[in-house]
């Protein structure tokens, strides 16, 4: 029978019980002879126990003691570094005190981790981290397991199965690390066919790399030639509108083309400028700005600096605003331009040399205020028209 050393390390005595554990696992016929004189179960618990009853002590537990009561009776020897000031002692304990931590109350739960630990080479690669109060599965990739000891008569074998819902014996998992589900395991009796095929399974899932990314269609160059779009106001409301429900009124209105780069009427609070602003008395106004086009197998995208919203809701803007004495404009509405709402033969028609894209706006609503929000037909017509000297707009020719 070995003596134990006068100065016993409580980590080499650890690492002698891994190290039985693993060649007991592995087949070794000394190995698990070793362990079939204390137990009849090849796990962690029974490694340790022969450890111990081969250095002539009748536990684990004891070996524990007896390693302590050497060290307090000789401080300095074989005792780690302190860990600096302020550290939990979690950060710095080893795997096996931070697990002997977890089952110190609970003694009669330690046969469920060695179960699972012990079914772990059939799997494949796996590492084994102890936290302080769980102990992590990880594949070559991720966590894809936790073993906690939950309760007094539970512990939980929480598994990474990323779109399963709970069902049967699959409860939903609430803070087990990576964990989206959770077995309940009272004794390795539990740890059965089932529960072994979820555990392989979650396995298996966390192995595989991750399907490749789909890279995105390249997008299309831009046409060469922009697109020209006038914008037609007529019908406008005045220099003075109550639109609200509260009866506030606005005075001096004007409405503008929002701009970053064209001169304009500086915008308190804004980013932008409100260029060419027309007077809500005027009897039209005209606006006309490039837009560029990339044509696509889902059709034309539209691009530049005055159109805003994603892909399915490409627009322009105008903006309603009051001009104040110090040549401000205090915006109050704005005016949507849809371009994706524009047929396609309309589009296509106006990209054609000597062409340019017509929007006529009726600039008023139906209750006599400025026109605002996304403009529907009848307020709005698209029209591709040949180019030349602009010439009055429709709403000229009617009655105010």
């Amino acid at each position: 029978m070995p003596q134990l050393p006068e100065r016993p390390d409580l980590d080499q005595l650890r690492r002698q019980a891994r190290e039985l554990h693993r060649a007991a696992v592995g087949g070794d016929t000394r190995a698990r002879q070793r362990l079939a004189a204390v137990s009849g179960r090849v796990t962690l618990t029974a490694a340790q126990l022969a450890i111990a009853r081969e250095y002539g002590l009748p536990s684990w537990p004891r070996l524990k003691a007896e390693v302590e009561r050497r060290r307090n009776a000789d401080p300095g020897a074989g005792q780690p570094p302190r860990p600096p000031a302020g550290y939990p002692g979690f950060l710095t304990a080893g795997d096996d005190q931070l697990i002997d931590d977890q089952y110190t109350d609970r003694p009669h739960l330690r046969p469920v981790l060695d179960a699972v630990l012990a079914a772990l080479p059939a799997l494949g690669p796996v590492t084994v981290q102890a936290r302080k109060t769980f102990v992590s599965l990880v594949t070559p990739r991720r966590t894809f397991a936790v073993v906690q000891a939950t309760t007094k008569k539970r512990v939980d074998l929480g598994l990474r199965l990323d779109g399963r819902e709970p069902g049967g014996r699959l409860q939903a998992a609430r803070d087990i690390g990576a964990a989206t589900l959770r077995i309940a395991l009272s004794g390795p009796e539990d740890l059965d066919d089932e529960a072994l095929g979820w555990l392989r399974r979650a396995y298996e899932e966390n192995t595989a790399p991750p399907p490749p990314r789909r890279r995105p269609a390249p997008r299309p160059r831009p046409d060469p030639r922009p697109l020209v779009v006038v914008i037609e106001g007529y019908d406008l409301p005045g220099r003075s509108c109550r639109p609200g429900p509260d009866g506030h009124g606005y005075d001096n209105v004007h409405v503008a083309l929002p701009s970053k780069d064209r001169p304009g009427l500086a915008v308190p609070g804004g980013r932008w400028q409100a260029a060419e602003a027309v007077p809500g008395d005027a009897p039209s106004a005209r606006w006309e700005v490039e837009v560029t086009t990339r044509r696509g197998d889902d059709g034309v995208d539209f691009g530049g600096r005055f159109v805003a919203g994603d892909r399915t809701d490409r627009s322009l803007g105008l903006a309603w605003g009051e001009v104040l004495g110090d040549g401000t404009f205090r915006l109050f509405r704005g005016v949507k331009l849809r371009l994706v709402d524009v047929d396609p033969s309309v589009i296509q028609e106006a990209m054609r040399p000597g062409h340019h894209l017509v929007a006529r706006v009726r600039l008023t609503d139906a209750r006599g205020n400025p026109i605002c929000a996304r403009v529907r037909p009848p307020y709005i017509a698209w029209s591709a028209e040949p180019t030349g000297p602009p010439g009055p707009s429709s709403g000229d020719n009617e009655s105010r």
